[in-house]
């Protein structure tokens, strides 16, 4: 089985969902349902179903009790080809123009190279990198998943880290030409092919997204070593990153949401080093019973690794910022608005 990224049923973006579930539903139902999208919403949709191959039964169970469709029997994993489930479901509903957005979607996703990379584990990657010229990493970089680009730049050469994330944040529009020839050393590397189009790939808020997955320590020892290079990028980059205090400054409409959409073994990690007041600010969201079991617990913790409470903060902050995406919460860092 190929290493596609694991899907968590608790943190799933709104396109994740929307793609699983049309995948489920079969090519006939998911050509229907396009007939009422706008093409942008297909295309999110799209590059989200492009992404799939896995699909664990417990996610599938997950996706279809939020859609209210019942199943009345246990669900299997599903193995699909997402791909060919795409361009076929796009045929029938638009015929010649649903190729097209089929080709326009494939051309968002970047070269199939990349899809390649990002079935790699990251260590894999960086080596693979390691020699590359700083731009030529920051393009490939900003073709991965943030998460999997966080956990690369980390175990790049210190030295190179700030290089390549000052170039993400500096990063704009690309050449095709240039995509090209980057995919096609790839390519003799790897054996795959591909092709793209001149986007916006990097810039600031790109690099902080980056930065967010490489721990906080690291993240600081990056950002310093950008501001001895330019102050105002590094202060760029920084009002982008949102870190788990700064959900004190979330209100508590936005809390309670965030409270219903988290698991209670993340917030009881998630809370093990955050500051006294921002543990109150979760235990006023909740209702007095279960602010008082969570206080029990956290009492009685044990010795946790750092790593583990880090990473349940990044799964709520994960939360936090697909609510926003989706429009039903405002995250504020600093004086700035996430919007």
């Amino acid at each position: 089985m190929p290493a596609y990224k694991k899907l968590d049923p608790d943190n799933l973006s709104g396109p994740q969902k929307a793609a699983i579930f049309l995948l489920t539903m079969g090519e006939e139902f998911t050509a229907e349902v396009y007939k009422y999208l706008n093409e942008e919403e297909i295309k999110r949709i799209g590059i989200e179903m492009a992404r799939l191959g896995y699909i664990p039964a417990q996610v599938v169970k997950k996706v279809l009790e939020e859609a209210n469709v019942e199943s009345k029997e246990l669900l299997a994993d599903i193995s699909v080809s997402p791909d060919e489930f795409l361009q076929e479901s796009l045929v029938k509903a638009y015929g010649e123009r649903g190729k097209e957005i089929y080709e326009e979607i494939r051309q968002e996703l970047g070269p199939k190279v990349f899809e390649k990379l990002r079935r790699l584990d990251p260590r894999t990657i960086a080596n693979f990198l390691r020699n590359e010229h700083p731009q030529t990493i920051a393009i490939i970089l900003v073709h991965l998943d943030p998460d999997k680009s966080g956990q690369v730049l980390a175990v790049l050469p210190e030295k190179l880290r700030s290089e390549v994330i000052f170039r993400i944040a500096e990063l704009d529009k690309v050449d095709p030409e240039i995509i090209q020839e980057i995919s096609t050393a790839l390519e003799e590397e790897l054996q795959a092919v591909g092709g793209t189009f001149s986007r916006k790939l990097g810039g600031v808020e790109r690099a902080a997204e980056i930065l967010s997955h490489v721990g906080r320590d690291l993240e600081e020892d990056i950002l310093s070593a950008v501001e001895e290079e330019n102050p105002t990028l590094a202060e760029e980059v920084r009002k982008y990153l949102f870190t788990f205090e700064d959900l004190l400054k979330v209100d508590d409409t936005a809390i309670q949401a965030i409270l219903k959409e988290i698991s209670t073994e993340d917030l009881k990690l998630a809370l093990k080093t955050a500051s006294e007041e921002l543990r109150e600010k979760f235990f006023n969201n909740m209702s007095e019973r279960a602010a008082q079991l969570l206080k029990e617990d956290l009492e009685i913790m044990g010795p946790v690794r750092v790593s583990d409470v880090e990473a349940a903060q990044q799964n709520i902050i994960k939360v936090a910022k697909r609510l926003e995406q989706e429009g039903k919460i405002i995250l504020t860092a600093g004086e700035e608005e996430f919007v």
